[in-house]
C-alpha cells in the first residue's frame, strides 16, 4: 500500500450535527458546487473545488436526510424528516416548492432534464413531481416493499431505482408502467447507490461490500469485500480505474477498480464516514462524518503518467477556478447577511 498518497485535505466545518448526503454538480460554466445534507436541517451549499461555503438554505424543521442539486446547479432540493421535501433556487437560497409528505423523506433525485423530482422514504412510495407544475398531484409508483433509503435516475429518465432500508435488493422501476423490471440481490440493505457519470456501473454499498453492476443489462460486474462496515462508495468518473468508500472505522479507502487493492487509506474524521462522493472531473472526491465536517480530498495522478495536481482538463482549471471565484461573490443575498445576524447575536448572548 502507497501510505505517500494519503493527502491533507480540506476540512469544511459549519455542520453542527452529522454529515449524512453529499452531491456534487456537474461542471457548468461556473464551476462545479457541492450540496450537503445533515440531520441539523441545515443543508449548505460549496465551491466544489476549494469547499468555501457559498449559503446554506433555511427552512427545515428536522433532519435533511438527502440532497442534490440539478444539472444546471440552478436547483437544490433535499429531503427531510419534517415531513417535506423543498426545493431551493440554488442563486439566492430561496424555497421554490415545498412537497407535503405524510412520513420522513429519506431521498430526493433530480431528473436529468430538470423538469422531474423524484421522491422515496417511510411511506414506501415512489414520487415523481412535475417541476413545470408543482400544483399538480405527483405521479406514484408503485408501493416499494419497505421505507426508501435512495432513488436514482438512469436510462435517460425511463428508469428510476430504488433501495430499501429494512431489506437487503435494489430494485429497478419502469417509469411508463410503473413495474419493477429488474432487482439486483445483496445480502444486506444498501446504504448507497451511485449511478456513474457514463452511465455505464451502478455502485452499491451494503454491510461490508462494494458492488458495480451493469447499468444496462444488470449484471455483476465486480463485488469487493470492505475491510469494515461500509456506508457509501463512489467510483471515479473520469477513468473509472478506482474508487473510494468510507464507513465505521472513520477511515476513507481508495481502491483499484480492477483489482480491489487498496492504494490509499485517509485519516482524519472523528467519527464512521457516512458519505463519500467524487467530484465531477475526479480530481478530488469528499467525505461526510458523524463528526459533522467535510472533508475534501486530493485525488493524486489520476493516471500512471500523470503528473501530481494535473487535471485532464490542463489550464482550463484555473479559469474555472477564476469563475467559482466570481460566482461567490456575487451571491451576496444567500443568507450571508442572516448569518452574520445570527453570529452577532450570539456573541451578545455570549457576553451576556
Amino acid at each position: 500500500m502507497e501510505k505517500k498518497k494519503a493527502t491533507v485535505p480540506l476540512v469544511c466545518h459549519g455542520h453542527s450535527r452529522p454529515v449524512v448526503d453529499l452531491f456534487y454538480s456537474p461542471v457548468t460554466p461556473d464551476g462545479f458546487f457541492l450540496i450537503s445534507a445533515s440531520k441539523d436541517a441545515s443543508p449548505m451549499l460549496r465551491n466544489g473545488e476549494t469547499g468555501d461555503w457559498i449559503g446554506t438554505f433555511e427552512g427545515h424543521k428536522g433532519a435533511v436526510w438527502s440532497c442534490c442539486l440539478d444539472a444546471n446547479a440552478l436547483r437544490a432540493a433535499t429531503a427531510s424528516a419534517d415531513f417535506s421535501t423543498k426545493v431551493w433556487d440554488a442563486l439566492t437560497g430561496d424555497e421554490l416548492h415545498s412537497f407535503e409528505h405524510k412520513h420522513i423523506v429519506r431521498a430526493c433525485a433530480f431528473s436529468e432534464d430538470t423538469h422531474l423530482l423524484l421522491t422515496g422514504g417511510a411511506e414506501k412510495i415512489l414520487r415523481i413531481y412535475d417541476l413545470n407544475r408543482p400544483d399538480a398531484p405527483p405521479k406514484e409508483v408503485d408501493k416499494s416493499p419497505g421505507s426508501v433509503r435512495s432513488v436514482a435516475w438512469l436510462h435517460s429518465d425511463q428508469t428510476i431505482l430504488s433501495s430499501c432500508t429494512d431489506m437487503g435488493g435494489v430494485r429497478l422501476w419502469d417509469v411508463r408502467t410503473g413495474n419493477i423490471v429488474q432487482t439486483l440481490d445483496t445480502k444486506s440493505p444498501m446504504t448507497s447507490a451511485e449511478v456513474s457519470q457514463d452511465g455505464r456501473y451502478i455502485t452499491t454499498a451494503d454491510g461490508s461490500t462494494v458492488k458495480f453492476w451493469d447499468a444496462n443489462h444488470y449484471g455483476l460486474v465486480k463485488s469487493y469485500d470492505m475491510p469494515c462496515t461500509v456506508e457509501s462508495a463512489s467510483l471515479e468518473p473520469k477513468f473509472g480505474n478506482k474508487f473510494v468508500a468510507g464507513g465505521e472505522d472513520l477511515w476513507v479507502h481508495v481502491f483499484d477498480f480492477h483489482t480491489g487493492n487498496e492504494i490509499a487509506c485517509n485519516k482524519g474524521h472523528h467519527g464512521p464516514v457516512h458519505c463519500v462522493r467524487f467530484s465531477p472531473g475526479g480530481e478530488s472526491y469528499a467525505s461526510g462524518s458523524e463528526d459533522g465536517t467535510i472533508r475534501i480530498w486530493q485525488t493524486g495522478p489520476l493516471t500512471p503518467g500523470e503528473p501530481e495536481g494535473l487535471s485532464p482538463n490542463g489550464s482550463l482549471e484555473k479559469e474555472k477556478a477564476n469563475a467559482e471565484e466570481d460566482v461567490s461573490r456575487r451571491i451576496e443575498g444567500f443568507h450571508i447577511a442572516d448569518e452574520a445576524k445570527s453570529k452577532g447575536k450570539e456573541e451578545a448572548g455570549d457576553e451576556l
